[in-house]
């Protein structure tokens, strides 16, 4: 008898379906082991980026040129470097629906310089249309006619020479969410080298160790944000070019900071000039054909997973951002999308939701696939799903029955805080739904915590700050200005933020700007804003003035971090509850010898209020929203040693306590001092 799955053996909860996950795991292994049997390896197979496209043949000398479109009629390449004569290159029709055409350079060869544009003329069913290839490693939007084009791609080898930064080092991922378009503040996209120059430098100061790079892959509308991407292959040219993606990567890298690309695979853009979609003449090339191709909730196009040549196309867009590029992992985009036929339009209430016959198999077998293959050629890479559903085994190692993900993002925390803000004063918050919403989740488990993302950032929606303080941010922002408005939003702010950090899993995230309450929303240049950037962008010079409370939330945020890290709070496991006071709205939990005293009541202070403590001793505050560098009110006294002290209770059992004084609206960290 074949062994239980370790998967199963550690959770009762899925033995009723163990045999649909011992299927799951079969049509993985079966996969495997087809890619195995073309290939040596799954890193192997993944080169299809080395294969397709234009690559040089140094012994022929010349260029081939080869795209997998199967089901078209007739392919011809076409370019400046044959004078736009769309008809007088014509590729031919290998196995497996590959065309090709060999350039040498005696011949046509000798046009095709690094930069000439180009393009391919595809006839099949849909008509006759001049397409991007979809292996193009770059392309181009012409300024004037908006058209977008392929560049042939030919620079000197990028220099590595001295990166050896290793994420794996890392003992605890603090991650900022990053677009690199939107990261200066004047009213225009920003670039790579800008980005490289100017905004590393202020993540590494500001205590985060991960960059997440959104919107990396080309997209012909920027206000998708990056989602709806046309060519796979291809760094976003309106940022710059792949060598300053590159520099950016190895800037990151020289300030021990992590790059971790935000990768779409879950759809693509339904564009015809730009995209993949009818690419072959056909709508089931890279897609289910008909409606079952179709995201109806994105207005997008879907994979066909279960497409060998799709899955082979998917894999080596991996292996290339891994290895050209030298990425250090994935925030998977859209993954409940993608495991589900419903696209995860339903309630996840009962277990046969993530058993029956609305999930994707084929999907999570190329999600197992991808991250085998992510581990294969960079062990120590880091992947991480954005799954609202709660899949069970997304997080647990393939070798155990799961998919292989690192971490999963803890997506019910954001939805929670904002759901708070939104319909439940603060006076009527429920101490008890802050605890269970930050600590539901196994402990196998790693789980991204955050109280807001870019999804919170964007119109239509508010950021956790514009929602506390609204138009008040506009006049009360200033430090010498008393707004009864903003004192609470910024204290809030401050204590939501902390609690998660504290409670909600095993790494942190916070999209660029929040960590100082960036004040609005996110709105990408469109017809109904008049195409304005002044949504666009992040406005530094606010953080970066002192006499302004941003510059006071920044400092927070900075030494919450600090804080976090030196005592390994993200790393410490679950936190232990102390005390749940309800009346009084306070919690009261440790990691370790460090612990967490939150007052959310709106007015009540007590003072000499007691606090059970994790074991006897002197304790000290180690930090304080309620500090004035920080915003507060200054109500704490640092310089105070809070002896531990015995009580008793009725039933003999002996707890050691210490009194504080416990400040309405307020955090305190204290620790032992030995």
């Amino acid at each position: 008898m074949a062994e239980r799955l370790k998967i199963v053996k550690d959770d009762p909860w899925l033995e009723p379906v163990e045999g649909e996950l011992e299927y799951r795991r079969k049509l993985y292994l079966d996969a495997l082991k087809e890619i195995e049997e073309a290939s040596e390896s799954i890193a192997d197979y993944a080169d299809g980026y080395l294969y397709f496209g234009f690559q040089r043949d140094e012994e022929a000398h010349g260029w081939w040129f080869r795209e997998w479109l199967p089901g078209a009629w007739e392919v011809f390449l076409f370019g400046d470097f044959n004078g736009w004569e769309r008809r007088s290159l014509p590729l031919a029709r290998g196995a497996d629906g590959v065309w090709s055409i060999f350039l040498y350079d005696g011949d046509w060869g000798r046009g095709l310089k690094h930069g000439s544009l180009y393009k391919i003329l595809v006839h099949g069913e849909n008509g006759w249309h001049e397409r991007i290839p979809a292996y193009a490693r770059r392309v181009v939007q012409d300024d004037a006619t908006k058209n977008f084009t392929a560049q042939f791609w030919n620079p000197e080898p990028f220099d590595w020479t001295g990166d050896c930064f290793d994420i794996g080092n890392l003992p605890t991922l603090y991650i900022y969410e990053s677009h690199v378009g939107m990261a200066v503040e004047q009213e225009r996209v920003g670039s790579y080298a800008e980005f490289a120059r100017d905004v590393l430098p202020r993540i590494k100061r500001a205590g985060y160790n991960t960059v997440q790079l959104m919107g990396v892959a080309e997209h012909p509308y920027y206000g998708s944000f990056g989602y709806h991407v046309s060519s796979f292959f291809a760094p976003s040219s309106r940022f710059g070019t792949p060598e300053e993606l590159k520099a950016l990567i190895r800037s990151a890298h020289a300030l021990d900071l992590a790059v971790v690309m935000d990768l779409v695979h879950a759809h693509y853009v339904k564009n015809l000039n730009e995209g993949l979609n009818g690419l072959d003449g056909t709508d089931c090339q890279y897609s289910p054909s008909g409606e079952e191709g179709y995201q109806p909730y994105w207005d997008s196009k879907l994979f066909d997973y279960g497409k060998p040549q799709v899955r082979h196309f998917l894999l080596s867009n991996i292996k290339y951002w891994l290895d050209e590029f030298r990425f250090d992992g994935f925030r998977f985009d859209g993954v409940t999308s993608m495991i589900y036929r419903h696209h995860g339009y339903t309630e996840f209430d009962s277990r046969g939701k993530y058993f029956g016959p609305d999930v994707n198999r084929a999907a999570l077998t190329y999600l197992t696939l991808a991250n085998t293959l992510v581990h294969e050629v960079r062990p120590s890479a880091v992947t991480i799903a954005e799954d609202v559903s709660g899949m069970p085994g997304m997080c647990i190692s393939v070798g155990d029955g799961g998919v292989g993900f690192d971490y999963r993002l803890g997506m019910a925390v954001p939805d929670f805080w904002i759901r708070m803000l939104k319909d439940v004063p603060d006076e009527d918050w429920n101490i008890w739904d802050i605890w269970n919403i930050l600590t539901d989740r196994l402990p196998a488990v790693r789980t991204v915590a955050y109280a807001e993302s870019h999804d919170q950032a964007m119109v239509g929606d508010q950021t956790i700050a514009f929602r506390l303080m609204d138009k008040e941010m506009y006049t009360g922002m200033a430090c010498g200005v008393r707004n009864i408005v903003v004192e609470r939003g910024i204290a809030l702010h401050k204590m939501i933020r902390l609690v998660t950090i504290a409670l909600g899993g095993q790494a942190y995230l916070n999209f660029m700007g929040n960590e100082f309450g960036h004040p609005e929303w996110i709105d990408f240049p469109r017809e109904g804003n008049g195409w304005s950037y002044r949504y666009a962008r992040r406005q530094w010079s606010l953080a970066d003035d002192a006499g302004l409370r941003y510059a006071q939330l920044g400092l927070f945020d900075r030494d919450m971090l600090d804080m976090v890290e030196r005592n390994g709070i993200m790393r410490s496991g679950y936190a232990y509850n102390h005390l749940m006071d309800t009346a009084a709205k306070t919690m009261v939990f440790s990691h370790g010898c460090v612990l967490f005293v939150f007052n959310w009541h709106p007015s009540l202070s007590i003072a000499d209020y007691m606090v059970p403590v994790p074991e006897a001793g002197r304790y000290r505050i180690i930090l304080s929203t309620d500090d004035l560098r920080y915003g507060g009110q200054g109500r704490n006294d640092r310089s105070v040693a809070h002896f531990s002290f015995p009580v008793t209770d009725d039933e003999g059992v002996t707890r050691h306590y210490i009194k504080v004084y416990n400040i309405c609206r307020t955090a305190v960290v204290y620790k032992i001092i030995r």
